[in-house]
């Protein structure tokens, strides 16, 4: 009698693959059409949920050189380095949103093109700081020669003023080893956080803070491009919001048009109320409240005026801070006010008790009313 296979034997098919025997319980599974259609939606959708959620600052980071904003002297030199093949070390430094990182990147995609990511190292120096990441990676990269390629290689150093001293040291000593066939580009804040050895290997470019004009072409190619409903009023909110910081100021539009999707349009109101921000006529009433009622009147007011907007008083007092300065005041009286609010300013922000400063704020502005009787008398 011939001996039979147990039913849960299996035969394997020429391609290698398990395949169903008579008497085999399992069953070969067929994708559905069904299915198939579910998965290609799923990530159909998926697809334009990714585009729909980039942030805006990514988005619409200049591609060229061309394309950044402001800074036209700097623009131009950089170019022409570029054209000439003469790039030098750079230290690009400034405040923040300002186009210090794009401008390098745009740099850095018209040298190599296809081949930026192979030419290219990037690194933030403020999550990659120690003097590890300088000896091994970066020191790694400056090195290497690449073949079929031309001209010299680009690392970005970006928030390099976070780097340790012994960091900027060791980094000091391949910048000059590399020169031959590496460009360094340092990016930083505060230029005096950079020892002067590597500043002195460098090209210094100092990125000031955005115009006005620069800002609001930005903003408006940004509400084109997007098709956003938002009033001229609203677009000059962003930009005095944004306080010459591109980064900044796009964020706040993004957030704004997100916290009032489906509303008729965006208008400034919107805009200081997605932000938390005191509006120009929220200063006006509490300056009026503080230069005109007694103590523990204005007290109350403010509070009831801070409570109700949602207001912080650290903001009220860095806005009222600009608002005192366009007041018609004695020298004297003004530079008392205004030490006294930096005062204010400065406990608030290691988390004092808000009702004292509230208090402590009042008094000050008790106390300049009183130099002013006395200079009318």
């Amino acid at each position: 009698m011939a001996e039979t296979a147990p039913p849960d034997a299996m035969a394997v098919d020429e391609s290698g693959n398990d395949a169903p025997q008579v008497g085999d319980k399992r069953k070969r599974k067929e994708p559905a059409e069904s299915d198939e259609g579910v998965m290609r939606g799923k990530g159909k959708g998926t697809a334009e949920d990714a585009k729909k959620n980039q942030m805006w600052v990514e988005k619409y980071r200049p591609a060229k050189l061309a394309d950044v904003a402001a800074h036209k002297d700097i623009i131009d030199t950089i170019s022409r380095l570029t054209k000439e093949d003469k790039l030098p070390h750079l230290l690009l430094y400034g405040p923040p949103g300002t186009g210090k990182t794009s401008t390098i990147l745009a740099v850095a995609r018209e040298l190599y093109g296809t081949s930026f990511g192979q030419m290219t190292l990037e690194l933030n120096a403020s999550d990659d700081r120690g003097i590890d990441v300088v000896r091994n990676e970066v020191q790694a990269f400056a090195s290497t020669m690449r073949f079929n390629s031309t001209g010299f290689k680009l690392i970005i150093l970006d928030e390099c003023d976070s780097m340790t001293k012994d960091a900027q040291f060791a980094l000091r000593r391949i910048i000059e080893k590399y020169t031959k066939h590496t460009r360094f580009c340092l990016i930083g804040n505060y230029v005096g956080k950079i020892i002067p050895a590597l500043q002195s290997r460098c090209t210094r470019f100092r990125f000031a803070p955005l115009g006005p004009e620069s800002v609001r072409e930005r903003v408006q190619h940004v509400v084109d491009a997007e098709a956003l409903d938002i009033t001229p009023e609203g677009i000059s909110a962003v930009q005095h919001l944004g306080g010459g910081d591109m980064r900044r100021t796009l964020n706040i539009l993004q957030a704004s048009w997100l916290a009032n999707a489906g509303d008729d349009s965006i208008d400034a109101d919107a805009i200081y109320a997605t932000t938390g921000q005191p509006r120009p006529q929220d200063i006006e009433a509490i300056a009026g409240v503080l230069l005109n009622s007694p103590f523990q009147e204005a007290v109350e007011k403010v509070s009831a005026i801070k409570t109700e907007r949602g207001l912080a008083l650290a903001d009220i007092t860095r806005l009222l801070c600009e608002y005192v300065f366009r007041l018609h005041m004695p020298p004297p009286a003004r530079a008392e006010l205004v030490s006294q609010m930096a005062d204010v300013e400065h406990r608030l922000a290691y988390v004092t008790h808000e009702r004292l400063q509230l208090l402590a704020l009042v008094g000050a502005f008790n106390k300049a009313k009183e130099s002013l009787v006395l200079a009318a008398k």
